[in-house]
């Protein structure tokens, strides 16, 4: 298994761009906890090992259980996960999926219940950001340990 080619090093410009929504992203106010949940879930989805194994890394590294990055996938049948958890999950699959059948009323309603129209797109902008280094990582072929 071989990386296609180094984005970073090919078009910094483009990494610089996606460090600046990073940025605006985890300063504005997210728990740093939910917003690595954010990040696995979604890179469950979208099929990307490299972020995956990242971001399990950063979660462990929060302090928290390996029980909770070994169970996402499964978020709804275990009480791992709080009910403000479970609404974020809840929406990160269904932004992750948007074209499938948007994002229902009742599950906008299951968030907004935790938290306020600000904190609201300030997930949206979350699940964004972390679609789309999926979406570089796995245009390019990267892979856990690929710049090791």
């Amino acid at each position: 298994m071989s990386v296609r080619f180094n984005y970073r090093k090919v078009n910094p410009t483009a990494l610089n761009a996606m460090q600046t929504f990073e940025q605006a992203v985890s300063s504005s106010g997210l728990d740093k906890v939910l917003y690595e949940l954010i990040k696995i879930r979604a890179s469950q989805i979208n099929g990307c090992a490299y972020c995956i194994d990242s971001h399990v890394k950063d979660l462990l590294q929060l302090g928290e259980p390996l029980e909770r990055a070994m169970l996402l996938s499964v978020w709804r049948e275990i009480p791992t996960y709080s009910d403000k958890e479970k609404a974020v999950l809840e929406l990160t699959e269904y932004v992750v999926r948007i074209s499938d059948s948007g994002v229902p009323q009742s599950v906008y309603e299951r968030v907004r219940e935790h938290f306020s129209e600000k904190e609201y797109i300030d997930l949206v902008m979350a699940i964004n950001a972390i679609c789309s280094w999926n979406r570089i990582a796995i245009s390019t072929g990267m892979y856990p340990g690929c710049f090791d």
